[in-house]
């Protein structure tokens, strides 16, 4: 369930907190397909099934920037922030991937805001995104991915 903020202030009152965890997703090959060609990544071990069959993981798995890339559809489902003028990405502070997303995997993220500050245009947000894959034992992203907001 979105955790709905009716302004920006409100929102910079939950710092220190964990914002939600989103609904599942499965990451399919067409979608891993897409993104190689987007971004021009097309190593096997993302695109060539009947190789990857015979790599390190036993089937394609999907580029480590593809699951960056999911953040936005996970935080839209973790929070809403109304009566802002725009929020636009930063950077991020620090991203890794401390395990593989095969194919058909279903992804999840938990978001938490970790800080917010002022500055000249608004407010810097820094949210902490862990994402983790069904049944797995360790994270397949942790990013802490930096915004800058303005109340309306």
């Amino acid at each position: 369930m979105t955790r709905v903020f009716d302004h920006l202030d409100a929102f910079k009152a939950a710092a220190g907190e964990e914002l939600g965890t989103s609904d599942w997703l499965t990451v399919t090959q067409e979608q891993i397909n897409t993104f190689a060609d987007a971004t021009g990544d097309q190593q096997w071990i993302h695109i060539d099934p009947e190789r990857a069959a015979t790599g390190p993981f036993g089937t394609t798995i999907a580029h480590g920037y593809l699951t960056l890339s999911l953040l936005p559809v996970f935080a839209a489902e973790i929070y809403s922030i109304q009566n802002i003028a725009f929020g636009m990405n930063y950077g991020a502070n620090k991203v890794r991937f401390p395990a593989p997303v095969p194919v058909d995997s279903r992804l999840r993220a938990t978001a938490t805001l970790k800080e917010t500050k002022d500055i000249a245009i608004g407010t810097q947000v820094v949210i902490t995104f862990v994402v983790e894959r069904e049944g797995a034992d360790k994270p397949v992203c942790i990013a802490e991915v930096v915004y800058v907001m303005a109340g309306a």
